[in-house]
């Protein structure tokens, strides 16, 4: 039984409102043993927060999602320094930038970004970005925000980029859309890339895995991410499985 962790999980949503119990249960059948819970709006905090309390194995992360920006208002960052203060908080997220959406302010995104940037480095914590159509756009902000760390979940980007966010100390986070032969680029770089750059995620109840097309993802599924990367890598899953796990213990202080 393999001893994983979910780096990227929104087990908390609405999605999973009528089995969510059972979904927790799935994961730890399955060896996902923890899972990091990041928020997407202020209004989810409390929530998410009372749902991570309640249920061994679930980290909360509290941010503010690009792709929810009206949602947002001014004071929510001075509320997130609160609510990231307090120990349970493992990271600031899911923050990022997101130009693939239409009708998205970039402007406001960039703002919040920022904000959730500075306050990272201002407590010491990593972060969790989104970074969709503007990859180039995240590495030069996290450069000039400096002393950060944290992971891209759901990396799309190329080597190049990829290497410039290794040289920033950060993770790629890597799930479902790996699990897809089209998608060479990416496993390439899966394939190469050094592992202790390298974290498994679900982004359940999105990204569903090739092997589970058109169905809700959940977090059990990340063992068949973990199968990808292992063949692509030509290792054993243990190997893979542990140091993925390790990443994100020593990313996250699990």
């Amino acid at each position: 039984m393999h001893d994983l962790v979910d780096s990227h999980s929104h087990i908390d949503v609405a999605a999973f409102a009528g089995d969510r119990d059972a979904a927790i249960a799935r994961a730890h059948a399955a060896g996902v043993r923890r899972q990091i819970v990041p928020a997407i709006a202020a209004a989810g905090w409390g929530p998410l927060r009372a749902l991570c309390g309640a249920r061994a194995g679930l980290h909360p992360a509290y941010g503010l999602h690009p792709m929810y920006i009206e949602e947002h208002r001014p004071d929510d960052l001075d509320a997130l320094a609160e609510w990231a203060s307090d120990e349970d908080c493992v990271a600031i997220g899911e923050c990022g930038l997101d130009f693939h959406v239409e009708g998205l302010d970039a402007r406001a995104q960039r703002h919040y970004f920022l904000g959730q940037l500075e306050l990272a480095r201002e407590l010491g914590l990593p972060v969790i970005v989104h970074a969709r159509k503007a990859v180039d756009e995240v590495i030069a902000t996290l450069r000039r925000v400096g002393g950060l760390r944290g992971v891209v979940h759901s990396f799309s980007g190329s080597r190049e980029q990829a290497e410039h966010l290794w040289r920033l100390d950060f993770m790629l986070g890597i799930g479902g859309p790996v699990t897809y032969e089209r998608a060479q680029r990416l496993r390439g770089i899966v394939a190469s890339m050094p592992l202790e750059f390298l974290l498994l995620e679900t982004d359940s109840p999105d990204q569903p895995l090739a092997t589970h097309r058109g169905e809700r993802n959940e977090p059990a599924h990340l063992v068949d991410v973990l199968d990808c990367v292992a063949r692509l890598r030509n290792v054993d899953a243990d190997m893979i499985a542990t140091a993925t796990t390790r990443n994100a213990e020593r990313l996250f202080g699990l």
